[in-house]
């Protein structure tokens, strides 16, 4: 039993080949700056002394955000929406929602409707 598995061992390593590793610069082509090494600094500089930490776990992006709109309109907005959404995700994906808004299109589109019908 081992003798066989050892077989079937050599034989699946000898169909699988070699493996070649390729050559890393021909999927990232040498990097070409437009900056020189002072502004890059500089700006480094300037971001060490803005105070901001965007990789840091208690950065708050939105901590300066000013809404164009209020919440009522918002809110208005979510509750006029409701039953469209309600029938989009319902159990027919919407389509009884869609067939009720364009009646005259989903008639001419119904499997099974005879020609004269339409």
């Amino acid at each position: 039993m081992n003798r066989k598995i050892a077989i079937a061992l050599a034989i699946a390593a000898a169909a699988a080949g070699n493996a070649f590793a390729e050559d890393y610069n021909s999927y990232n082509p040498a990097f070409q700056s437009t900056l020189g090494r002072a502004q890059v600094q500089a700006e480094l500089a300037q971001f060490k002394q803005s105070g901001v930490n965007p990789w840091s776990k208690s950065f708050d992006q939105l901590r300066g955000f000013q809404s164009a709109r209020s919440r009522a309109d918002v809110v208005a907005e979510y509750v006029a929406s409701r039953g469209r959404v309600a029938a989009m995700t319902g159990e027919d994906s919407g389509s009884a929602y869609l067939a009720a808004a364009h009646p005259r299109s989903a008639r001419a589109l119904l499997a099974g409707s005879p020609r004269s019908a339409q």
